[in-house]
C-alpha cells in the first residue's frame, strides 16, 4: 500500500547573505539554524566566497540586480514570515536590499557583517555608510562590537558601552539593538545586550537587558553571528515576540559552540543545529 503523503507546513524565513564554501558560515549556517528553529529556510545570494576553516581567499559579488531578482522570485511565491540580512558585500548591494526590505511588513533581523574575527574590515568606507538607510528598516540589528563600534563610532569595550552603541542604534532608526557580547565581558562570562526601542521612537524610553552566559574556551566560532541572527529570524517568523525570540536564541549559542563542527584544518565552525531549547 503506498504511504499516504504527510506534508508540513513551516512559517517561511529569508536569509539574504554571501555564500560559504566551507559550509560553516553565510546562507549554510543561516539555513541550518532555520531549520532547528522551526523555519522554511530560503536564500538569496549576495556573493560568493572561496573559503574554509582557514580563511577567505576570494569574494565576488552577484550583480545587485541579479539580487533583487532572487529576492522577487522568493517574494512571489512564498508568505515570507522574516528576513535576515549578514554579508552584502558592496555598497550598491545594500542600497538594493535596504530598498526591498522597507517594502516588506515582516520583521526584518540585519547582521551587519563589516568586520572578521581577525580584526580586518570587510567593507568599503562607502558600502559602511550605506548600512544607515538598512539599520532604519531593521526591526532587530545584530552587530558584535567591532561592527558596533563602525557603526556608532565609538568603542565598544564594555557592557556599559553595549548598552550605549545599543541606544545610538535604536536612535539611528532600529526597532532594537543586540549587540553580541564575544568580545564583551569579563574572561569567564559572555555579555549580550538588548535594547529595545518604545514603539514611539523615543530613544529615551528605550529598554535594556543583558544575557551573561558561560564563555566557551574555544577558537571554533565561525558562523556564531549567522546561526544567531538566523535563529532569531526563524523564531520571530513562527511568531515569538522579539525578547522571547532573542533569549532563547542567545541562550542557545552555548550548545552551538560547545557541540561545534571538528571539521578542516582551521578551527571548525559552530553546529547551528545544537542549540539548546530549539523549535
Amino acid at each position: 500500500m503506498t504511504p499516504a503523503r504527510d506534508p508540513v507546513s513551516p512559517p517561511v524565513a529569508l536569509a539574504i547573505a554571501g555564500s560559504d564554501a566551507g559550509g560553516g558560515a553565510g546562507v549554510q549556517a543561516d539555513l541550518k539554524a532555520m531549520t532547528a528553529h522551526g523555519a522554511f529556510g530560503t536564500s538569496v545570494v549576495t556573493a560568493t566566497t572561496a573559503q574554509n576553516t582557514r580563511g577567505v581567499r576570494d569574494v565576488h559579488a552577484v550583480p545587485p540586480a541579479h539580487v533583487a531578482s532572487q529576492c522577487d522570485a522568493v517574494f512571489d511565491d512564498f508568505d515570507v514570515g522574516a528576513v535576515k540580512t549578514g554579508m552584502l558585500a558592496t555598497a550598491e548591494t545594500v542600497e538594493t536590499v535596504t530598498g526591498l526590505v522597507a517594502t516588506v511588513e515582516a520583521p526584518v533581523v540585519v547582521d551587519p557583517v563589516m568586520v572578521a574575527a581577525s580584526g580586518d574590515r570587510l567593507l568599503s568606507q562607502e558600502a559602511e555608510a550605506a548600512y544607515d538607510g538598512l539599520i532604519g528598516a531593521a526591526t532587530l540589528v545584530t552587530p558584535n562590537a567591532d561592527e558596533a563600534e563602525v557603526l556608532v563610532g565609538e568603542p565598544v569595550e564594555t557592557p556599559a558601552d553595549a548598552e550605549r552603541a545599543g541606544r545610538d542604534l535604536v536612535g539611528a532608526g532600529a526597532d532594537a539593538a543586540l549587540v553580541k557580547g564575544g568580545h564583551v565581558g569579563d574572561g569567564e562570562r559572555v555579555t549580550d545586550t538588548l535594547v529595545v526601542g518604545s514603539k514611539e521612537g523615543d530613544d529615551a524610553d528605550s529598554i535594556a537587558l543583558r544575557f551573561e552566559n558561560p564563555r566557551v574556551e574555544t577558537e571554533a566560532t565561525h558562523g556564531s553571528g549567522c546561526a544567531l541572527s538566523s535563529a532569531i529570524a526563524a523564531r520571530l517568523a513562527r511568531g515569538e515576540q522579539l525578547r522571547e525570540a532573542v533569549a532563547a536564541a542567545v541562550d542557545g549559542m552555548g550548545a552551538a559552540i560547545r557541540r561545534g563542527y571538528d571539521v578542516g584544518e582551521g578551527p571548525g565552525a559552530v553546529n547551528p543545529t545544537a542549540f539548546d531549547g530549539g523549535a
